[in-house]
Order: structure tokens, then sequence, then C-alpha cells
């Protein structure tokens, strides 16, 4: 085992040069997978802009109902046409996706406790991979606790869902969750960023924080960044503007857009930014708009 003592701080991450491995395949880090890791990638991210608009609704799996997300039947076909992945739980997707809307779809197979326990970070693997291919989903989720009581056992079921994935071809996202015991710095999330991807997930989520194009540079495949909490309209397109141009291949803007007032056009307004090259001050004129 290395020797932790002594490691010197990472420092030189040449921000301005491109990953390297990058011949063959557009997507970070896939170059040396197979056609069916490459096709789900490409349901994933765009083919022309490379990028990639996820829209989360699995809030329900630990909040119960949650404002805006009511009624997911009525809210999800609307949103369709301007997201590229729906990230849900596999009872909101069955019930509330028609099958014949083509998106690509990040599944989410972690589970844990409800917002009435202050732990969450105890989570288990709660979908096998059988029921992961009968509903043909293009990444599976799992939440990954880094410096949490939960550490051990989330990398166990990051390691477990990565292991079936790469039998039958199917991408793990590895979604970092912050331990209550951590700070949202640029030195965790280098830290959490990197050890879920040597794990050997094919995508990350987390968060966007100082030096973030650092966090790029050192994660060898893409990064998709969360929302996060509820952002006024010009403050959530100007987060996207930000980590799209520092390198992030995508956003999952989730509560900023089912919590908008005006859901549809926010979710316009995010893709405009993401897939079109719109900054954050063209993308909330259209958003405004589109709203009169």
């Amino acid at each position: 085992m290395a020797d932790k003592d002594g490691l010197k701080v990472a420092k030189d991450y040449k921000v301005d040069i491109p990953f390297a491995n990058n011949e063959g395949f557009y997507v970070k880090g896939a170059n040396n997978l197979d056609w069916g890791m490459q096709k789900h990638l490409s349901n994933i991210f765009n083919p022309k802009s490379g990028n990639s608009v996820m829209f989360a609704f699995d809030h329900g799996y630990f909040m119960g109902s949650t404002a805006g997300l009511e009624r997911l039947d009525l809210l999800l076909p609307k949103l369709a046409p301007y997201v590229d992945v729906f990230m849900g739980t596999r009872g909101a997707i069955r019930t509330c996706v028609p099958p014949q809307i083509t998106k690509g779809i990040a599944l989410r197979v972690s589970s844990g406790s409800s917002m009435l326990n202050d732990d969450l970070s105890h989570e288990v693997v709660a979908v096998d991979i059988e029921d992961a291919i009968r509903m043909n989903a293009d990444c599976m989720a799992v939440q990954t606790f880094i410096g949490a009581d939960g550490q051990l056992s989330s990398i166990d079921n990051l390691s477990k869902v990565i292991n079936a994935g790469m039998r039958y071809s199917i991408p793990t996202l590895g979604v970092v969750a912050v331990g209550k015991d951590m700070a949202r710095t640029d030195r965790f999330f280098k830290l959490a960023t990197r050890i879920v991807a040597e794990m050997g997930v094919q995508l990350v989520k987390t968060y966007n924080c100082d030096n973030f194009e650092e966090i790029v540079a050192a994660c060898p495949v893409p990064i998709v960044v969360a929302g996060g909490k509820k952002l006024p309209e010009p403050e959530a397109l100007n987060l996207a503007y930000t980590v799209i141009s520092k390198g992030a291949r995508g956003v999952d803007m989730g509560r900023n857009i089912f919590q908008s007032e005006h859901p549809v056009e926010m979710a316009q307004a995010v893709a405009k930014i993401v897939h079109e090259g719109f900054t954050d001050k063209e993308a909330y004129e259209f958003y405004l708009d589109a709203i009169h």
C-alpha cells in the first residue's frame, strides 16, 4: 500500500490541454469501451454538441412528494423535447414516462433512508442488473458518499454496480454526495470525483466549486454538474454557463427546472447554453421572451 505520508498536493492540472485519449469516440474516456457502452453513452451525450441536459426527478426516493414533482405524469412529457436524459427511479419511470419517448434513461439504482433520518449515507443497491436491462437503462446511477460514515459501504455499492454494468455493457453514473463532515471545496471534489472515476464509472455527477476547471482536467470521464438547490433563473443559467465553459459535459438541473414557475421554458433556456453555445444572459433573454 502506498504511504500517504509525504505525498505532495497535486497542482499541475494543465487545464489548457485537452484530454489526450480522445480519438475514435467523442465521449471522454470512452475510447476503449465496447459498442454497447458507447451506444448508451451516445444516448446520454448529444453527438453534435458532446453535451447533455439531464433532468433528475428521483428526489421522491428519499423525500416523498416534492414541490414541483407532485404530478410526474403531467410534467415529464412536457419536458421531454428539451432534455436529453431522464434520471429517476424505476417506479417513477415505469409509471410516468411513456415508452414512446425516446430519451436517455439514467436509472437510480441505489436507495436508503428517508429525509426523516438524519444520516442518508447508508444506502444499498436496490435494483438488480436484470431490471436495469429490462428497462433499457442507458446508465445506472449510484449515490457515492465520500467523507461520511457510510463511505465504505457506498464504495462497495458502486463497485457492485460497475461490475454488473461491465458484464452487460451498461454505464454507471457515480453521483458524488458530500458527507456532512466534508466541506464543499475544490480539494474535496478533486478527491471525490477522482476516486469515483478510478473505481470505473463511465460518467460522474458532482457540484460546481472554485477551480472547477481543475476538477474537470483531473477526472478522466465526463462530468455532469448538479444544479443543487433552487436558484433564481438568472443564477441557475449562470451556473450552467459557467460549468460548461469550464469543461463540464452536461448539467442536471432538477429543482431549477421543476421548481421554476415556467419549467418548460427554463428547460429550453438551459438547452440553449448546453447545446447551442448561448451565454447565460442570452439564455435568460430567451427565457423572458418565451414566457411572454
